[in-house]
């Protein structure tokens, strides 16, 4: 199992979050994928790395997005024979104690999510509109392609390795947040067993969220094109078979 760590500008963070899986789950291996951080992130990375043979680092030209850095990743791992890659961010608002249960679940599922939306869940330092939008988001989602899950944005989870190639990543397009929710879709479209377990997010406290509002309006773009197309699917199969209309 290797736990991919996406960093721009988080060289204050992550050598916390890579003890932190180190301590959690010592069979772990890392590779900490870095887009040229300016703030010298790459440099850090290398030295964790020096320091342990089961660190590894991905630099990569520059930034182009959380999707970019994620697929590049799973390319490596999947080249490498890994079984399960693990999602997770550098600020710790992912803490590394919750892998274990989240591995746990992998055992027996395709897909695993540390939900923040379900009972046991919960968020820490986030201001009440961040709640409304995260909660608003998902129940948007949910409602809109009838996915069955209650945190389709979530950053932080398991994949098994067949998973990933069985959902196909050739033509993910994605970047940013809408990432997470474009392989949710994908994996509940193919059939996969996704599995939501409940962690604790915690707000950063160093560094500047990568939140912006250019990823909100790719997320809600992409993600509305994806349930019209969804929902026009049901229709047009509705024609043939009447009996379907308690799927709407």
């Amino acid at each position: 199992m290797v736990v991919l760590i996406p960093t721009y500008n988080e060289r204050d963070t992550l050598p916390d979050a890579v003890h932190g899986v180190r301590a959690a789950v010592p069979s772990a291996d890392v590779l900490v994928l870095d887009d040229n951080s300016p703030d010298g992130t790459g440099a850090v990375a290398d030295a964790l790395a020096a320091a342990d043979p089961q660190v590894q680092v991905l630099h990569r030209a520059g930034k182009e997005g959380l999707g970019a850095a994620y697929l590049a990743g799973f390319r490596w791992a999947l080249d490498a024979g890994y079984d399960a890659v693990v999602e997770m961010d550098a600020d710790g608002s992912h803490r590394p104690e919750h892998l274990p249960s989240l591995l746990t679940a992998a055992e027996h599922a395709d897909a695993v999510i540390g939900s923040r939306w379900i009972p046991g869940g919960r968020v820490v330092n986030w201001p009440l509109h961040r709640k409304a939008l995260s909660v608003g988001g998902n129940l948007y989602v949910k409602l809109l392609l009838g996915m069955p899950v209650n945190d389709a944005t979530a950053g932080f989870r398991v994949y098994r390795a067949d998973a990933l190639r069985t959902m196909g990543l050739d033509d993910v397009a994605s970047q940013g947040y809408c990432f997470q929710t474009d392989l949710t879709w994908r994996a509940v479209r193919t059939g996969l067993t996704v599995v939501e377990v409940p962690i604790t997010f915690v707000e950063r406290e160093v560094g500047a969220s990568k939140m912006s509002g250019d990823i909100m309006t790719e997320s809600l773009r992409r993600i509305t094109g994806w349930g019209v197309r969804h929902r026009a699917r049901q229709l047009r199969s509705l024609v043939d078979r009447p009996e379907r209309w308690h799927q709407l």
